[in-house]
């Protein structure tokens, strides 16, 4: 599946940003768990903050497979930077698809410039695979909205200046689940400390608390009770998303493996001699190149208006590879891949989560076997 020559130029210009602007900062934002805003604002230089802003409010408007391929590129830098982007191009989407005009207005401009970063507020402590669950509510007084509950696994959480909500409007019916728009300075939100996590280390995961919070009415989104359906339909994007970041970080896996098979020496030679090693490599580049035309066949269909099976067949088995890749590598590099002044180390650590948020693998076979059989 080839590029046209602009979606090949985008990459271009993407992969020498995050060679030399993103990956010389990768080891220092994983330690510190501080993320590089600098970096934010190169990508928000490079347009790519308005991704999925459409061209009338100052965005890039780009389609699914160009966004693939940012995406890729990005998380070759760094997870946790391309995480940020694709939740704040959530958020974006969201308000693209389902604002009114105003709303559009309001927001949209700024956000393709970078600032407000928003983020996508859905998961919850008892309800995260089951969104259906979540307790936060969102009751009607008069022309505004008054929010109780908390969210949890925030990406932007506390770097985010404008969340997309899901709250139901009636606690007890799961048929009320409604989208808002939440800004991050009203009264009663507040933002809990940025988890410590086993990887992405980087990016600002946090849990969200609505204490009365109020908002005016215009800040909704959907039609009440449309919101889970939304939510579903933006997550395709996204899912397909998190399968081109898979790619993106197993391909860095495989390029500092290469790398250090050619430089490290034993018995003799270059270990890339070794036929184990070299077998190594062959399974490694197979199940990326697999992963990265699964990624973009879900964004061609995408483009289409489809792709629920597509998207969660390619971040099922991208997020996959790039667990089994980045494995790979520090096996690869020995005891020097298993330190942390290394770059696998960090790549193996970031791997993980791709299995997991935006759908774990698990929901993701029940989506496959759904739209095979139902």
């Amino acid at each position: 599946m080839e590029l046209t020559a602009e979606q090949e130029a985008v990459r271009d210009v993407v992969r020498e940003f995050a060679s030399e602007e993103i990956r010389p900062t990768a080891l220092e934002a994983d330690e510190e768990q501080a993320f590089p805003e600098d970096v934010w604002d190169g990508l928000a230089d490079l347009d790519l903050t308005g991704l999925t802003v459409p061209e009338e409010y100052g965005g890039y408007d780009a389609d699914p497979v160009t966004a693939a391929v940012v995406n890729e590129e990005v998380a070759y830098g760094m997870l946790a930077v391309a995480t940020a982007l694709s939740v704040h191009s959530l958020a974006t989407s969201c308000i693209a698809e389902f604002g009114s005009e105003d709303q559009r207005e309001r927001w949209l401009p700024e956000m393709a410039e970078g600032r407000p970063v928003g983020a996508f507020a859905l998961s919850e402590p008892h309800a995260g695979s089951n969104p259906a669950e979540m307790s936060t509510e969102a009751s009607r007084d008069g022309d505004e909205y008054v929010i109780n509950g908390e969210k949890q696994w925030i990406t932007n959480g506390e770097r985010a200046g404008v969340y997309v909500l899901f709250a139901k409007t009636d606690r007890d019916d799961p048929s009320t689940v409604t989208q808002f728009l939440v800004p991050g300075d009203v009264d009663g939100l507040t933002v809990g400390e940025t988890e410590d996590k086993l990887g992405l280390r980087a990016s600002d995961t946090t849990s969200l608390t609505f204490d009365d919070v109020r908002i005016p009415a215009e800040n909704r989104l959907t039609e009440e009770g449309k919101g889970l359906s939304a939510a579903f339909h933006i997550l395709t994007g996204g899912r397909i998303a998190i399968a081109a970041q898979s790619v993106g970080l197993a391909q860095c896996a495989l390029d500092e493996a290469m790398a250090y098979s050619r430089e490290r020496e034993q018995f003799g030679g270059p270990i890339s001699d070794i036929q184990t090693i070299r077998h190594k490599l062959a399974e490694m580049a197979t199940r990326v190149r697999a992963a990265r035309l699964l990624t973009r066949d879900a964004a061609r269909k995408r483009a289409a208006g489809g792709a629920a099976l597509e998207a969660s067949m390619a971040k099922y088995f991208a997020s996959e590879a790039a667990m089994f890749t980045t494995n790979e590598a520090v096996q690869i590099h020995g005891g020097y891949g298993y330190v942390t002044e290394g770059e696998v180390e960090r790549l193996y650590r970031d791997a993980k989560i791709t299995e997991i948020y935006e759908g774990t693998t698990e929901i993701q076979k029940t989506v496959i076997a759904r739209e095979l059989l139902d």
